[in-house]
């Protein structure tokens, strides 16, 4: 099954199949968001024990998802892409205040997503494998939403970006929220499935499926490259 038809949800069963894009480089941009140490470190496993330990255990598949297919993915998409010459950007969620007091009202929420992550501490700064290179655009949102509560909009309109390929995590996050909020600016979207990763594979496929066909194409990063013709 080809991205032309994976993913499809009940509304669009027998709808037909896209056209290839056309992604020219100097038109395509690459966002990775917030693949960030406080997502990727671990505390030993051996001094856990109780709901800790039922925890880490739950989280398993998706650090093995991140490790050994979406982070490695990414960063030879990234070296596909500065070869291409299409603009690489980052997005990671911090805050300007150490108390966090700027967050949206989604990121004070109390529960899981209730992280505070000043800019310049270590947890919020990007996984070391996936690093801005030169003059690349890094850009610290407040909300889940790359696009809202930032100046991306004006900066991929500025350096005249039509299409936006989105990997990265939480894909039922703030992978969905940026999504939505760049089709709603009539970007085109891409999103790689191979690229990002929700807490469970469950979550994962199921907004992929949602997202698919209204809000963005769903496809592997292979069918990219394909696309491209690399």
């Amino acid at each position: 099954m080809s991205w032309k038809t994976a993913y499809r949800s009940i509304y669009y069963q027998g709808a037909p199949e896209p056209d290839d894009m056309d992604l020219k480089p100097a038109q395509t941009a690459l966002l990775v968001i917030d693949v960030q140490n406080t997502y990727l470190e671990r505390p030993d496993r051996s001094g856990l024990s109780g709901a800790e330990l039922a925890s880490y255990d739950a989280w398993t598949p998706f650090h093995d998802r991140m490790n050994t297919q979406v982070i490695p993915r990414t960063a030879a998409l990234l070296a596909d892409c500065r070869k291409a010459g299409m603009e690489c950007i980052f997005a990671r969620i911090a805050t300007y205040t150490l108390d966090g007091r700027e967050r949206s009202l989604s990121q004070k929420m109390p529960g899981w997503n209730n992280l505070l992550l000043p800019k310049d501490q270590h947890p919020s700064q990007l996984v070391p494998e996936l690093q801005p290179v030169g003059d690349e655009i890094c850009i610290i949102k407040t909300t889940d939403s790359a696009l809202t509560g930032t100046n991306l909009r004006l900066i991929l309109h500025n350096i005249g970006i039509r299409n936006v390929v989105c990997c990265g995590i939480f894909t039922d996050q703030c992978v969905s929220s940026t999504v939505r909020s760049l089709a709603d600016e009539s970007f085109n979207v891409i999103v790689l499935e191979d690229c990002c990763a929700a807490g469970s594979q469950e979550l994962h496929d199921k907004e992929l499926e949602i997202l698919n066909m209204i809000y963005c194409h769903v496809m592997s990063s292979d069918e990219l490259k394909g696309m491209m013709g690399q």
